[in-house]
């Protein structure tokens, strides 16, 4: 009897699998159009947070399944007959779905602060604050992620970068403060705003390395007189954004990215 139930289970598991690839009201335009805000949520999850390495295929896969809300055994099983299937049916809004994931993930080395080689330094933190309801310069969602430094005053926590990359945006602006923009080699554009300080003068056009110290955490910003303070808590916001067939600068959700880097942070000692 309990091989039978076993065989059973197996049984429908497989008819389970092939309903689920092969019946065409299971697959939806939406599930592979990749400018949405399931794409721009980032919502890798728990499991894609702590990969030892983040794949594009993988990560597109992953969507898929929460799109379908499939769990468990579900999910594992499902990966390679959804890639495929979504080649098949849907080519060109698959690859742009896994290219823009490529994009995001492609350069990512290091998270923005370094942890300590002191002991006594108390921990930076950070929540899943993207897209919350911010008020300067009129309602708007929050592009971005906040890590938070709040128990040091302005100017104690280092700020490096977490992408290879370019520097094309750098100085005041009334919003971020001294921020920093870089491109990275995959074509993603990384913000870094409300410094303190930078660690130099940089100029648009200089070249960055992963890890390389940008400058200090800081409140400056919310303002447009350059150099203004205290409008806010001591942080670093983080954005990230891609260009896209339709936009510019879509941004998405870095909180998953960081917290998938906080493994890898460097050690500085400051």
């Amino acid at each position: 009897m309990r091989i039978f139930l076993l065989m059973l289970l197996a049984f429908l598991n497989v008819c389970l699998r092939d309903y689920l690839i092969e019946n065409p009201d299971f697959y939806q335009l939406d599930a592979y159009t990749w400018e949405t805000d399931g794409f721009r949520a980032m919502n890798l999850g728990e499991a894609a947070a702590d990969a030892d390495q983040l794949d594009a295929d993988g990560i597109a896969a992953a969507m898929l399944r929460m799109e379908f809300d499939l769990t468990g055994a579900q999910a594992g099983e499902l990966k390679a007959p959804l890639v495929n299937l979504a080649l098949k049916r849907r080519p060109a809004e698959y690859r742009k779905l896994k290219n823009a994931y490529e994009t995001v993930i492609a350069d990512l080395r290091y998270f923005p602060v370094p942890a300590s080689s002191r002991a006594d330094t108390p921990n930076v933190v950070y929540g899943n604050d993207w897209l919350s309801r911010r008020t300067y310069g009129g309602e708007r969602g929050h592009e971005g992620c906040d890590i938070m430094g709040t128990k040091l005053p302005r100017g104690s926590y280092p700020v490096v970068s977490i992408t290879d990359g370019v520097v094309e945006k750098v100085g005041w602006l009334e919003m971020g403060g001294w921020r920093i923009g870089i491109r990275a080699p995959s074509g993603l554009y990384l913000y870094y705003a409300h410094l303190y300080d930078y660690a130099r003068k940089w100029q648009e056009g200089d070249k960055v390395r992963a890890g390389q110290l940008l400058g200090f955490m800081g409140d400056t910003g919310y303002s447009a007189v350059p150099g203004t303070t205290g409008n806010f808590e001591v942080h670093l916001h983080i954005g990230m954004y891609l260009r896209t067939d339709h936009y510019d600068e879509l941004s998405v959700n870095p909180y998953w990215l960081l917290r998938y880097l906080e493994k890898y942070r460097m050690k500085y000692n400051y």
